[in-house]
């Protein structure tokens, strides 16, 4: 898969990586949007708080399962971005299986901060 890889190519592998998830995860995964973006925008990062040079791989948006609260019910849909570009120049464009457990990865680090993991716990465990 080259840089110039379709997008639809690299959605099919970031559903192939949703769908290995255990089934437990699926049925706790609620209110939240998955998608694919090409890269993270400057303003984005920067308004999250992030340098807006860096290239982040992944970015989960939204409150996590142990922040809500009994108004969550209104709250607009959590979002989950896969960025294919970062994702892709990591690994290497040549290699499909990279790329693949590169996505793999990515998903599941953003599912984890869905269910109130944060990266110094990932870290500690070993993600």
């Amino acid at each position: 898969m080259a840089p110039r890889a379709s997008l639809k190519a690299f959605e099919l592998l970031v559903a192939e990586a949703l769908d290995d998830l255990p089934a437990y995860v699926h049925e706790r995964l609620e209110n939240v949007a998955i998608v694919v973006e090409q890269r993270a925008r400057p303003e984005r990062l920067e308004r999250m708080g992030y340098d807006a040079s860096q290239d982040l791989l992944g970015l989960y948006e939204g409150i996590n399962k142990l922040d809500r609260t009994s108004g969550y019910h209104l709250a607009t849909p959590d979002r989950i971005t896969l960025f294919w570009r970062p994702i892709i120049e990591e690994v290497g464009s040549g290699n499909r299986e990279a790329i693949r457990r590169e996505i793999r990865k990515t998903v599941i680090h953003e599912v984890a901060h869905h269910f109130g993991i944060d990266d110094a716990e990932l870290e500690r465990l070993g993600g």
